[in-house]
Parts: C-alpha cells; structure tokens; sequence
C-alpha cells in the first residue's frame, strides 16, 4: 500500500507517519507538506520507505499529481474547514482512498455530501478517526449496544487532555483556530431526531452511571450530527468539554468576546495559545477522584422496557500529547479502510469495528495494555462501587504508568 500523508511534517501528521512507517502492509510513505525542509527531515527519520514531497493542497495540479502515486491519501491538513471538502473530492477525483481527522462538523456533513461522487468513484472515505472524533464515536457505539433503544448520546472529552506539543510559535495552529470556531456562535448538533443549531458552550448537566453527577460545555464536534448514522432512533447527540472551572470559564471569556467583536477568531486563538504554553495542564490532574474520565461516551435510553444509561471511556492511551492521540489512531485506522473495501464517504461509527480498532489500537498504547483493557465500560442497573472501582482502576494505570511526562 502507498499511503501520501498530507501534512505529514505537522504534529498530528509526524505521529500518523510514525506509525505507518512501522506497518509492513505500507510499502512506500511519502511525507508531503508546504514546508519541504521539515518534510525531509521527518521522512529521513523514518527511513528507507519513506520520502518527502513539497506540496500545497491549495494548488490542485501539484496536489492531484501526487494523488496519481499513491493508494491512499492520509490527511491532517487543517483547519478543515478551509481543507477538508478540496481535499477530499481532489481525491475522488483521482480515485484513491482516503482517510482524514476532520474535526469541524459543518466541512463533515459537506464532506458527507459526497457519498454518491465516491460510491461512483470506488473510493472508501473515512471522516474525523482520531480522538474526538474518532475514538468517541467508538465509545459511543460499545455504550449504546449495552442497550435495547438508544434516545441520546452524549460524547465528552477534557480540555486537559487537548494539550499541543511544546513549540515556541506565537502563530495560531490550525486546532486552536478550529476550537475558536466550535466555541462561538452556534453550533450543529441533533436534537429530536434532527439537525439543529444551538449558541456553543451551553451547559450540559449529566449523569455519569458509576460516578454520578457531571456538568460540561457544549462544544461543535461531528459526533454530534453523525452518530445518527450507527443509531437511527437518536433523538439526541451532544458533544462537550469537560474540565476544571477556570479552563471552562476561559472559554466563555474567550466566546464572549469573539461573539461581540471584541477579538477577532485569530486573535483568540494565539490568546488560547499563549495560555497553553504558559499554563500547561499536567495529565495526572485530569484523573480525579469522582472526576469525569478524559474521553468517554454515555448512551441513555431503554433496557428490558426500563430507563437506563451506560458509559463507556477510553481507558488507555496511545500518548500525553493531542498529537498522539490523534494521530496515532489516523494511522490505526489506515489498513483498515484499505481492506473495508467500502466505497463511499463514512464516519467511524458507520465503518470500524470497535472491538477490531481498540485491538490494533492496544499495542501503541503507553504500557502495551491488552485489548480487553483499552475500555471501561460502566452501567446504571450495575451497583455504583463496583462500577467506579473498575473505571477508577483502569483510568489511573493508564495515566500514571508513563515514567515521564515529557511531551505532553
């Protein structure tokens, strides 16, 4: 398989190519980004299979010529809502396969769009395989099979856990610019059964089965408008963040004043930016006693005729950086679209096997954990002990087994 990563020198794109460069069923990798010079130093890294290519996914000749040599077209060029639709239908347009992390929900229900161009073309698409989304859709789906009936879905991650590599660059990065994004204005997400949009960052009180109470954010992410898609009786889908008081309320500061012009979105985000470098989050802080797990999925609904409720959370990790986390699941999930065979434009709910990816997703996870130990699974009928020492248990091996907090 000859796979192109499309800004395969970027954060997300460096930890995907790591990966495939380590898969024998990718027998040429070829690291493309508009910096040439970061693009040859990370394919040399990566030794004799790959190479690096100079492109600029905004000049289509260049970028569809380097779509002719390949099989599969890897994408972490962001922000998506600029890139994920060009990209993706220059890639059905040259028939190849192609997988993304797109996190915008607009440029994916767009990108959703074009099924019957790919279907026609032979091209398997998959959309947002990373952690949120991707891996939350995952949960989801393990959440929800506990049950009879599915009403809603509620999908939910720390702030704490979406935490850059170090860098020194004072420009705002495509993920800050697309979290500016979700954070203001409205947002789509499902509610009775159809697509809507509702002011971002509305408080959302739950009910974690296992743990108890919990309140978050509402943020713009494409579980919310795609999980339909594996549950067609959902009534409704959220996605938030979860996090500690002052991450949550530099948020609102930061939606107030982009929404009443106070700050422009690229100045917010090099704002977000400088707080990240300055206020790094440190990953054992995100597990606390009676707190909210960093990525998780609760499902609600009915089980033999009664209410009921489960959740499920990514108990293992493949790192401490956003960049792992998103990038090495991408590359996980390559093989698979390869051998699905599937033409037409998916989410992961409605392509992956979750069992089959959190297996060959366990043994790039920090500790080498058994497939059966990547999830936690905890249900309302269950007795509360029981459930919260369980995923209490699994949570803290995974975050305190790293000898080192480097990186994250």
């Amino acid at each position: 398989m000859r796979v192109l990563a499309l800004g395969g020198a970027g954060e997300m794109g460096t930890a995907a190519v790591r990966v495939l460069a380590d898969d024998p069923r990718v027998s040429r990798l070829v690291v493309a980004d508009r910096d040439e010079q970061r693009a040859s130093a990370v394919a040399m890294a990566l030794g004799g299979k790959a190479s690096a290519r100079k492109v600029d996914v905004t000049d289509r000749a260049t970028l569809f010529d380097a779509m002719r040599d390949c099989d599969l077209v890897v994408n972490t060029v962001g922000p998506f809502y600029r890139f994920g639709a060009p990209v993706l239908a220059a890639a059905i347009e040259a028939g190849r396969d192609y997988v993304d992390i797109c996190d915008d929900p607009q440029p994916t229900l767009d990108m959703l769009a074009m099924d019957g161009r790919a279907r026609a073309a032979g091209v398997t698409a998959l959309l947002g395989i990373g952690a949120s989304p991707g891996i939350a859709n995952l949960l989801a789906v393990v959440a929800g099979r506990e049950l009879d009936c599915v009403d809603s879905l509620l999908t939910g991650w720390n702030i704490g856990e979406a935490q850059p590599d170090p860098t020194t660059h004072a420009e705002a990065s495509a993920a800050l610019l697309h979290g500016i994004r979700q954070i203001t204005g409205t947002i789509p997400l499902t509610r009775d059964g159809a697509l809507a949009y509702e002011p971002a960052l509305q408080r959302v009180r739950f009910t974690y089965p296992g743990i108890g109470p919990g309140e978050g954010r509402s943020f713009g992410h494409p579980e919310a408008v795609t999980l339909p898609r594996a549950f067609p009786e959902l009534r409704d889908s959220t996605n938030i963040v979860v996090g500690n008081r002052a991450a949550l309320a530099g948020l609102s500061l930061l939606r107030a004043a982009v929404d009443r012009g106070i700050l422009s979105p690229n100045r917010a985000a090099r704002l977000a930016g400088w707080a990240e470098r300055h206020f790094p989050a440190n990953p054992v802080d995100i597990i606390t006693p009676g707190g909210m797990p960093p990525l998780f999925a609760i499902a609600a609904g009915r089980r033999d005729g009664r209410p009921a409720s489960a959740a499920t959370a990514l108990a293992q990790i493949p790192g401490l950086s956003m960049a792992a986390n998103t990038g090495i699941p991408l590359a996980v999930a390559v093989p698979m679209v390869a051998d699905a065979a599937r033409p037409g434009v998916h989410t992961p709910e409605s392509l992956l096997e979750p069992d089959a990816f959190f297996s060959a997703l366990a043994p790039h996870c920090i500790g080498h954990p058994a497939a059966t130990a990547m999830t936690a699974t905890t249900r309302s009928w269950d007795s509360k002990e029981s459930a919260a020492d369980a995923l209490n248990t699994s949570l803290l091996t995974a975050f305190l087994a790293p000898p080192t907090r480097a990186g994250f």
